[in-house]
């Protein structure tokens, strides 16, 4: 079976088990979602917080999460997974790097080094009752990660003693090398005296003098695996005296059907031979058995995961599977094709009831596979949206939760904050994703995201299509969605072309139709990126039958804010296409915003106005849609906030009647609006953070309203993507 048929068989395996599931088992739905900056408040919103690596304590009721940005640990209190509380933070010398719980101690492991050539760091034991510091060992180095063996009597720490990445290109090696150090531990007490060290250099066969191991974890024999994610390297010790028991290269992969160049589109046509796999996290699944995350950092990526027996037999490789995953639920991060793909990086692995489940956080996707051990291939089960960049994770089996930490802080932008996402098992159904893509007609995966402007098919109820702007400056697509399917499905991809190649210089951010089969698509401009305000006609197949420049009177007031939205009313000669303007322009009063009127049969434009709701401090609102059904015009009017500081995300309605545009260069008539619906309900459904932009909204043929958001891309956000019914309009 050659490559391309090979793709096709797995991506219709995946959508196979995402949409009829073979186990009639519960799923992991998210219940909850914290944002990390609830326990610092004083550090302000303009300083950068995170949740890195999370643990929780035995009775499952408290998690703790390291923040090496602030530089202390941060404590949620679960005892309502449904409502994490604030439970407080404990401000450490350094920068915490990993924590773990023993009984009634939280023991973290804090890098305090100021000299590559010289690391320093100290394990911290916090008591949990009362938050304070009461031992530090000194560990002589740069630690990362700190692994608990099962009873609670031991620790390993992996000393890695990082590489510095602006020397020399970060090329390895750089001295002093790594190792993992042990403790004893009493009842949560450590023993700073216990320190022994097993050093690992001249194992690898990459830079072996340089060992830099970066992930650890026990089995139930007290055996540790160690990752040497730079040098490609794996290695299995006893814990109790530190002696070697095997290592063996992470190995390669050859990688195929990949997305390995950030230009502008998805295509899954590249290839990557013989990449190294540098594993990040490692879990053991049982006692002879482990996975990996094939996260690299100096060479390699493989960009997804691998079991291993632990005398270095191989058992299962996913390959890019999880990145076909991604892309079709719209998650695929595309700037970062030339790099490292989703990332997988942290992981974890737990019993819960008969199943033992995986769970692979990938970083620059925002998600987390989760997958079923079968004691060989792993089984996909769903895929749980994470915030952004999903670092730590921990299951807690007794309550049916699991947890993830994301480290990425956005807030100083304006963007969304770090948090801390809880999951329980038990739903029927997965609640996520609620959209994603079939393969084509040619059994190709279709990947998307970003998609803006909504229209419904005139006479298939259900049946819609979607565009995106211009993150995808080299792929503008017209796509058909079935709206009847549990998750929603995108059934085909369109191109939108000019003159039979890619058209370019476009932000679709509209759609609609142009009674003749056809479609307008409204263009944002950006004359500082050479991007055109324009109004646009397709044919079906999305070429571009004409194309309509915006008149030198609105123009010369232009700002950077444009058409947001297009629709059509009326028939023939009488047709009208109606172009929302995001933001107010220089001419426009403050608070008021152009509805455009194009008449095709005539050429002439002209205008009303449209009054936006009063903004927030530090906001602003505009228009996203424009929708005309019946007699009536929908708008979506959305502040530019997410999570708590959205205030604004709803639909209005202005009666047709209102709509007699006025020549531009004047004073414009203002119409009045009704609210419709509030879509902040909507958007807090899923227990995430409210998402910033709802750019999508459809009729369909037997009336249902149909709601969809732009996940930018995937980024700088979390790659969620909200599509929904809001039922039947009357």
């Amino acid at each position: 079976m050659n490559s391309r048929h090979l793709l096709a068989a797995f991506a219709a395996g995946l959508l196979t088990t995402t949409a009829l599931p073979a186990f009639a088992q519960p799923y992991f739905n998210r219940i909850a979602s914290f944002p990390v900056d609830l326990n610092t408040p004083e550090i302000g919103a303009d300083v950068e917080n995170s949740s890195e690596i999370i643990a929780a304590t035995e009775d499952g009721m408290m998690l703790v999460y390291s923040n090496a940005l602030v530089g202390g640990i941060g404590f949620v209190d679960i005892t309502d997974p449904a409502d994490p509380q604030p439970g407080g933070f404990v401000m450490l010398e350094g920068s915490p790097t990993s924590v773990t719980i023993i009984g009634e101690k939280a023991l973290v492991t804090v890098d305090t080094t100021e000299d590559f050539t010289a690391p320093t760091g100290y394990l911290a034991i916090v008591d949990l009752e009362s938050r304070e510091v009461e031992l530090e060992c000194d560990l002589g180095g740069q630690p990362d990660a700190v692994a608990r063996n099962a009873d609670g009597s031991l620790i390993a720490i992996s000393m890695e003693n990082q590489r510095d990445e602006d020397l020399n290109d970060g090329v390895i090696p750089q001295l002093p090398g790594g190792n993992v150090t042990f403790f004893d531990v009493d009842a949560g007490v450590v023993d700073c005296d216990s320190m022994r060290v097993t050093d690992l250099s001249g194992l690898a066969e990459i830079a072996g003098e340089d060992a830099e191991p970066e992930f650890t974890d026990f089995n139930g024999r007290d055996e540790l695996v160690v990752t040497l994610q730079e040098n490609n390297h794996i290695v299995v010790l006893a814990g109790r005296t530190g002696e070697v028991i095997s290592h063996f290269s992470a190995g390669a992969v050859d990688l195929e059907n990949i997305d390995a160049t950030e230009d502008g589109r998805l295509s899954f046509t590249e290839s990557q031979p013989g990449r190294l796999r540098e594993p990040d996290a490692v879990k053991w699944i049982d006692d002879d058995r482990f996975v990996i995350a094939n996260e690299g950092d100096y060479e390699g990526g493989a960009r997804g995961f691998t079991i291993f027996h632990k005398d270095g037999t191989m058992l299962y490789e996913s390959g890019p599977s999880m990145e076909y995953i991604a892309a079709q639920l719209g998650h695929y991060p595309e700037a970062r094709s030339d790099a490292k793909g989703v990332e997988p990086e942290g992981m974890e692995v737990a019993s819960f009831g008969d199943d033992t489940f995986i769970f692979v956080n990938q970083e620059r996707a925002s998600l987390v596979a989760v997958y079923r051990d079968t004691g060989a291939e792993p089984e996909y089960v769903q895929s749980l949206p994470s915030g952004v960049g999903p670092e730590g994770a921990v299951a807690i089996p007794s309550r049916n939760l699991f947890v993830t930490a994301n480290e990425t802080d956005l807030s100083p932008d304006g963007l969304a904050d770090s948090h801390v996402m809880i999951f329980e098992l038990g739903a029927e159904t997965p609640a996520y994703p609620q959209i994603m893509s079939d393969l084509d007609a040619d059994g190709r995966l279709i990947g998307w995201a970003a998609l803006s402007g909504l229209v419904a098919d005139l006479e298939t109820p259900g049946r819609l299509f979607a565009v995106n702007d211009s993150f995808f400056s080299m792929m503008p697509t017209i796509y058909t969605i079935d709206a009847t399917a549990t998750p929603a499905r995108i059934v085909e991809a369109t191109p939108i072309t000019r003159d039979g190649a890619t058209a370019e210089a476009l932000d679709i951010e509209g759609i609609a139709h142009d009674g003749q089969g056809g479609f307008w698509l409204a263009s944002e401009g950006r004359t500082d990126r050479d991007i055109p305000h324009a109004l646009l006609r397709t044919n079906r197949d999305g070429e571009i039958i004409e194309e309509i420049a915006f008149p030198d009177a609105l123009l010369a007031h232009e700002v950077r804010f444009g058409a947001e939205g297009v629709t059509m009313t009326g028939e023939g000669d009488a047709a009208i296409v109606w172009i929302a303007i995001q933001r107010e322009w220089g001419d426009d009063p403050a608070g008021h915003v152009k509805l455009l009127a194009y008449t095709p049969a005539t050429g002439e434009w002209g205008a009303v106005h449209y009054p936006l709701e009063t903004t927030a401090e530090g906001a602003w609102n505009g228009l996203s849609e424009i929708t005309a059904h019946g007699e009536t015009i929908y708008l979506v009017e959305r502040d530019n906030q997410i999570g708590s500081r959205a205030v604004l995300k709803a639909l209005y309605s202005v009666p047709l009647s209102q709509l007699e545009p006025a020549p531009l260069g004047g004073g414009l008539p203002v119409v009045t609006k009704t609210l419709v619906r509030d879509f902040m309900p909507d958007l807090e459904a899923l227990n995430g953070y409210v998402l910033d932009k709802v750019e999508g909204f459809a009729i369909d043929a037997a009336g249902e309203g149909w709601v969809v958001t732009d996940n930018d891309g995937v980024d700088d956000a979390s790659g969620e993507t909200n599509f929904f019914s809001i039922g039947m309009m009357n």
